[in-house]
């Protein structure tokens, strides 16, 4: 019966025991259970920051892709604009070709007036698109219609005075096409120097035109006019820092000056051994027009 009553005590306190919660068994469970809570705020938390930066960096590419779709837009506005600036100062330069001695005033008051139809019309379209904006960085796109432009200008400006039309003087004709509250178009110094150098070519052509028509002063005056651009311009062009196009327009501006040059000599020469036709008084020649030099 003892040992009956001891294994039945032993037993019952061994079950109370077991069934008794343990504190640092119930620590354990609690920290676990802390941990796994802060364990989601904080996922929630990289969940909502992950969503956050993932919205902003949406954002700020669509504005990117917004500023570079208006960006390429633009660029084609502005090449369409420079491509019709080209097409009719190229007209303008053919109506002053056409000139002659007996028709001087009538030729370039026509070519004048297309010149003042571009700068009205075309030139406005491209001074809209770029006034108040980095219109520097379209420069690519709307150089070759400046360059065209100036060559225009100034060729019909040559052909009017003499004398050459500086930047100052064309920026003051775009000024008027823009807002006044907005910075305005200014044509740069580096196109303007490009387009004076293909003026070269225009007026080497003209001096050949004249010399067959007899006005020799006229084309050694254009001589000394294109001289002293090619002069000018090779002190410059060692020192400009985009100078790759003005080096190859140098070499044909050299081109251009020895064949003014060549035709005039040429004159000279066939002059001095020219002979009167037999009973002719005419005092020049009939083809080349150049006064008989004396030997």
């Amino acid at each position: 019966m003892l040992l009956t009553r001891l294994a039945s005590c032993t037993v019952h306190w061994l079950f109370t025991m077991a069934s008794k919660p343990k504190p640092h068994l119930l620590h354990k469970v609690a920290g676990g259970a802390a941990a796994l809570q802060s364990s989601a705020k904080r996922a929630r938390t990289m969940s909502s920051t992950s969503e956050s930066s993932s919205s902003s960096f949406k954002d700020a590419f669509g504005n990117y892709a917004n500023y570079l779709n208006n960006l390429n837009d633009k660029r084609e506005r502005v090449v369409k604009a420079s491509r019709d600036i080209t097409m009719n100062s190229k007209k303008v330069i053919f109506q002053v070709h056409r000139i002659s001695k007996d028709n001087r005033d009538e030729v370039l008051d026509k070519a004048e007036k297309d010149l003042a139809s571009v700068t009205e019309q075309y030139m406005f379209k491209l001074v809209k698109e770029l006034q108040g904006t980095d219109f520097w960085k379209l420069r690519r796109a709307y150089s070759p219609g400046v360059q065209e432009y100036v060559e225009a200008a100034t060729f019909c400006k040559f052909c009017r005075t003499g004398t050459l039309l500086n930047l100052d003087e064309i920026n003051a004709t775009l000024l008027p096409l823009s807002e006044p509250s907005v910075e305005p178009l200014q044509i740069n110094v580096l196109d303007y120097l490009l387009g004076l150098a293909d003026l070269t070519g225009e007026l080497m052509r003209l001096a050949i035109g004249r010399i067959s028509d007899g006005e020799l002063e006229y084309a050694k005056k254009i001589c000394e006019f294109v001289r002293d651009i090619y002069r000018e311009l090779t002190l410059i062009v060692p020192y400009m820092d985009d100078s790759s196009d003005m080096k190859t327009k140098m070499d044909t501006m050299l081109q251009s000056v020895v064949k003014i040059e060549n035709a005039c000599f040429g004159v000279h020469v066939r002059g001095s051994e020219y002979t009167p036709l037999v009973g002719s008084s005419e005092p020049s020649s009939f083809l080349l027009r150049v006064s008989d030099v004396e030997i």
